[in-house]
């Protein structure tokens, strides 16, 4: 029983982290000159973490919040990108617009370091 109580608190503890993470991330983004749209956003296929406009550019980011930048780059594996990837060609119809470029950046969260903002991890055969 305390086994899973303890999982139970770590899970917690991760969600909180994951979401303070994010939205360091979306305040990194904003100083950077990128508009918040949406976070966390849900689809049938996904979930997008952050939905940013920058320009003529609709930007899907996904959020990875671990002790070291390498270990958050080795987060974005070819699972996480189909998944990205699906949720981005289900919002984007519905926040996009004509002409918007479509990318998939990233923000990676370490504890006592800069975020390390990652532009255009996936390609996208749109």
């Amino acid at each position: 029983m305390a086994n899973k109580q303890r999982q139970r608190r770590e899970r917690r503890q991760s969600e909180r982290w994951g979401r303070t993470a994010e939205r360091i991330a979306a305040i990194w983004l904003i100083a950077k000159g990128y508009r918040l749209i949406g976070q966390r956003l849900k689809t049938p296929v996904g979930e997008i973490d952050l939905l940013m406009r920058h320009k003529d550019t609709l930007v899907f980011v996904e959020v990875k919040a671990r002790p070291a930048l390498d270990s958050g780059v080795m987060a974005l594996h070819p699972a996480a990108a189909r998944r990205c990837q699906s949720a981005a060609r289900w919002l984007a119809p519905r926040h996009g617009w004509p002409g918007a470029v479509i990318r998939h950046d990233a923000v990676v969260i370490r504890p006592w370091a800069l975020p390390v903002h990652l532009v255009a991890i996936w390609q996208d055969g749109w």
